[in-house]
């Protein structure tokens, strides 16, 4: 997470040479981004950040020699490594999905306008995420039958208050801070904290995660078809 005045160090890793010269354009001519490296495929990613470090991965999805998905799993497995916001021209569900559960903390499109990658950069850099947890939770129970059996949760929830808890089935069922305020009968800002928490305690990125953790635990349960 980067802190208020400090420079965003970008990556940008996309098979074609054009595309990256045209991010190159628009993000150099940021006043709080830089871009400090890039990659035509996520093995090369992978090397080049052992040296060079980014705050914030732009990766595309659909790359040869190890695509987006994958080198977003490695590099999302790695303690304190950078957050990746997942480019691509497809809009699909299954892409999407796959691209959450590899941890990105953004999924765009590349027919989007440069202000809204921009605004996707900055957000994914101060530590949130950019898909709504709404949309997690129907990419979720479309495609939940590719989990594996739930995992325990007991063991990562006995660190959580239960207020923390509370909050937390309610992030994962998709709402907002404001709709939880009003549910909990608390201020938005105690909500913002108590997410906060949640997230140290259960070492998560973002909001997004921790609907994914719900479901990996058995927390949440797909919605029935209908």
């Amino acid at each position: 997470m980067t802190s208020a005045g400090t420079t965003i160090r970008v990556m940008v890793v996309d098979d074609q040479p054009l595309v990256r010269a045209g991010f190159r354009m628009v993000l150099n001519a940021q006043p709080d981004m830089t871009l400090t490296a890039e990659a035509g495929d996520g093995a090369e990613a992978l090397r080049v950040l052992q040296r060079i470090p980014a705050d914030v991965v732009v990766m595309d999805i659909r790359m040869p020699v190890m695509n987006g998905i994958d080198a977003t799993r490695r590099l999302c497995a790695e303690p304190g490594g950078p957050r990746v916001l997942v480019l691509t021209t497809f809009d699909t569900d299954a892409e999407a999905f796959a691209a959450l559960q590899a941890g990105a903390s953004a999924f765009l499109l590349k027919t989007g306008p440069p202000e809204e990658l921009l605004a996707a950069i900055r957000i994914v850099a101060a530590g949130d995420a950019v898909v709504a947890p709404r949309m997690t939770r129907r990419l979720l129970d479309r495609f939940a039958g590719q989990f594996a059996p739930p995992r325990p949760a007991g063991a990562a929830l006995a660190g959580l208050t239960e207020r923390e808890q509370e909050v937390l089935l309610l992030v994962a069922q998709g709402l907002s801070n404001a709709e939880i305020a009003v549910r909990l009968h608390i201020v938005d800002t105690t909500v913002k904290t108590h997410v906060g928490r949640i997230l140290t305690k259960l070492d998560l990125r973002d909001r997004v995660q921790l609907v994914v953790m719900a479901y990996e635990t058995g927390l949440v349960r797909p919605a029935a078809p209908g």
